[in-house]
């Protein structure tokens, strides 16, 4: 997987798979925008660990649906191109509707929604206009398990998935006739900080045996398959949702 000279903006890239993902980019030649929202300083070392010289840093609020434009106009401003994008910025929050009062399960939806879903949602549009312009592009999103088997302590969380997943499909089939492709990858539990409030004690314990392989997905796993699904030769996978979640959950 060789991307040289390829320019990949990596949404969420301070930490976790958006990490990973940014330094796998760049060990095989790419340039990458290390997006971040709110922690510049752990944005910096992620910076600081990509092979190369060549990348940026990038800060920008996904939720304001103003800053999808100005993000990918200042890559090209800088790069001259977008080849790949990567929509990796996400939250989990936990939100039993049993113990919420009203305003307080609004309030969950609308920023899981803004985050997960809208945030992606007008990432693309301004991407798909960049690479339509320049002959093509990949676009891998990052859904979850949750999205297909539910998620009853966080359902803000499984339907903004399920909504990427659908999203990701339609424009899959929009797109194919300008050599613009999406893909999905669509992760169980990973060993990354925003899963690890949820996976301390028992309940770690469980969610790991949920897997035969009795372990987690690493960050690591996750990327190189971002990584395969944006690399050349892989045109006719577009639509595609791929499991890594170590057999926890099959469908057919």
């Amino acid at each position: 997987m060789n991307f040289t000279n390829k320019v990949v903006l990596v949404t969420g890239a301070s930490r976790g798979i958006g990490k990973v993902t940014a330094q796998q980019f760049a060990e095989q030649g790419a340039q990458v925008i290390v997006h971040y929202n709110q922690n510049r300083e752990r944005a910096e070392k992620t910076l600081a660990s990509l092979a190369g010289d060549s990348h940026i840093l990038m800060q920008a609020d996904l939720t304001d649906p103003s800053v999808a434009q100005k993000l990918v106009e200042n890559t090209v401003a800088q790069k001259g191109r977008l080849d790949v994008l990567v929509n990796n910025a996400g939250v989990y929050l936990l939100h039993r509707i049993a113990e919420m009062d009203y305003s307080d399960w609004q309030a969950v939806w609308q920023t899981t929604l803004a985050i997960n879903l809208l945030a992606p949602a007008n990432l693309m549009f301004w991407t798909i206009k960049q690479m339509a312009k320049q002959g093509g592009g990949k676009i891998v999103n990052v859904s979850s398990r949750g999205a297909f088997r539910g998620e009853p302590e966080a359902p803000a969380y499984g339907a903004s998935k399920a909504g990427l997943n659908a999203m990701s499909q339609s424009l899959a089939k929009a797109l194919a006739p300008q050599n613009i492709f999406v893909y999905v990858v669509a992760p169980g539990f990973v060993e990354t900080d925003m899963a690890r409030p949820v996976l301390m004690g028992k309940q770690g314990e469980e969610i790991r045996r949920q897997s035969p392989l009795n372990r987690l997905a690493r960050p690591e796993e996750v990327a190189k398959t971002v990584l395969f699904l944006a690399s050349e030769g892989t045109d006719f996978l577009t639509g595609c949702v791929v499991d890594i979640n170590g057999a926890s959950y099959l469908r057919t």
